[in-house]
């Protein structure tokens, strides 16, 4: 069957570069991706699948940093607007976004489970360099404003249609039962959890999942077991001062932006930790009305992250501390909330071997890596831990690419063919497996 999964890949290239290009044209962020979720949904029921969607894919409470009742509202207009029928908006409403996918071969064998993101980022694609920027000159740059794929889940969403179009195509020829998650909300480390508690990953033999670049690397060369999950907190902060005329009483004023300021700059200088690897980033920071107003409000976002769960909560309690202390300078009130939580984690070694005789015949996979550090978060974390505390085998493999830039980069895009080499691992360890 070797021989056919390399045939299979290359007769569906052109089909993952289409899919991938869609996805990539119109980019939704976390728990508002209705259009791609019915776009996924579409192609899986015209293969058969039994599909679970809205609050049959994941629990409701579960979901962490959900978008305003105004950015669900206007997300799901637009989604009405371009196509997606009012039966699927209603099962989605309220930003229960993603699906999930089950394939049973009526043949006794294992429960293998994949996963793929979804969601975009609040990034606004560099469309001003054709030369310099393939998306932008193929026409299919982010068609919303602010909004792109700036991390690969385009590609992952694309290579998640191309295994399942495998599985429903050879599943005479397999065993087993299979389970795809599409997963929403996978940036800020916000969706998987509602998935997990749901049970999907409950009674699963093998968990396979994977990112596209991390860091630049060839075609061909693949990590079979990456490690170095970093736990995280994302958090929001709501600084609430008092309004005043900046010229006439500027000492009735509770200066908003201040605190806020002065916790960011207090914030990056948290002693890092000797226990391990230690982060903090206050990604975006907005305050105040106008030149002549003592700002009354401010609001921050901001990260931690830690090599362990241990350290993420050192970095949190910090955080916590100094932003109130910040506040509590200035006379201000402050706001925080929890709205993203992301695990340590490392997928079990020894699957070099595996993969390397599992892609023995194909020549799209040319190096086998065992192992390298993610050095970064991933919510599939929460994946990988439950289904090997409960027994089953769970990796995360890399995919090699160059980039044209970094991810979550304005400019960031990779090469095409990685997309072809992704599909041949999965298929090619789901062949092995089954």
């Amino acid at each position: 069957m070797a021989l056919e999964v390399s045939d299979y890949v290359t007769r569906v290239s052109d089909s993952l570069i289409s899919w991938r290009r869609h996805f990539h044209k119109f980019p939704e962020l976390g728990w508002t991706e209705y259009e791609t979720t019915y776009f996924i949904g579409k192609e899986l029921d015209k293969l058969g699948y039994t599909l679970y969607t809205g609050k049959d894919a994941l629990v409701s409470e579960e979901r962490m940093g959900v978008p305003t009742v105004d950015d669900l509202r206007h997300a799901e207009n637009r989604a009405f607007k371009n196509g997606v029928p009012t039966e699927w908006i209603a099962k989605m409403e309220n930003g229960h976004t993603g699906l999930v996918a089950k394939l049973d071969t009526g043949k006794p064998g294992k429960h293998i489970v994949l996963r793929f993101d979804i969601d975009a980022l609040p990034i606004l694609e560099n469309k001003s360099s054709i030369k310099d920027h393939f998306p932008t000159s193929q026409q299919f740059a982010s068609s919303y404003p602010n909004v792109m794929h700036a991390c690969g889940h385009d590609g992952h969403a694309a290579i998640g249609l191309g295994v399942a179009t495998f599985l429903a195509s050879y599943q005479k020829k397999l065993s087993g039962t299979f389970t795809l998650l599409f997963q929403p909300a996978e940036e800020g480390s916000r969706g998987a959890k509602a998935m997990v508690e749901k049970g999907w990953l409950d009674n699963v033999d093998v968990f396979l999942s994977g990112h596209i670049g991390i860091t630049s690397m060839p075609i061909g060369e693949v990590v079979a077991s990456a490690h170095g999950f970093l736990a995280t907190s994302k958090l929001d902060v709501l600084f609430n001062g008092k309004s005043a005329h900046a010229g006439v009483e500027p000492q009735e004023g509770r200066n908003a932006l201040l605190a806020a300021a002065s916790a960011s700059l207090h914030l990056h200088g948290i002693p890092r930790h000797s226990g391990g690897e230690t982060r903090i980033n206050v990604g975006k920071l907005e305050a105040g009305n106008g030149r002549n107003v003592i700002p009354d409000h401010a609001v921050m976002s901001l990260e931690t992250r830690g090599e362990t769960s241990i350290l993420n909560q050192y970095m949190e309690d910090e955080t916590i501390k100094i932003i109130k202390h910040s506040a509590a300078i200035y006379g201000v009130d402050c706001d925080i909330r929890i709205v993203g939580k992301g695990v340590e984690a490392s997928s079990e070694q020894g699957w070099k071997e595996f993969l390397k005789d599992a892609t023995k015949n194909t020549q799209r996979v040319n190096n086998v890596i065992e192992t390298l550090p993610l050095k970064a978060s991933e919510d599939a974390a929460y994946m990988l831990n439950h289904v090997r505390d409960r027994g089953g085998k769970a990796t995360y493999f890399i995919f090699g690419t160059p980039l044209a830039a970094g991810h979550h980069h304005p400019l960031f895009d990779y090469d095409e063919k990685v997309l072809e080499v992704a599909l041949d691992v999965y298929i090619s360890s789901i062949q092995s497996l089954s």
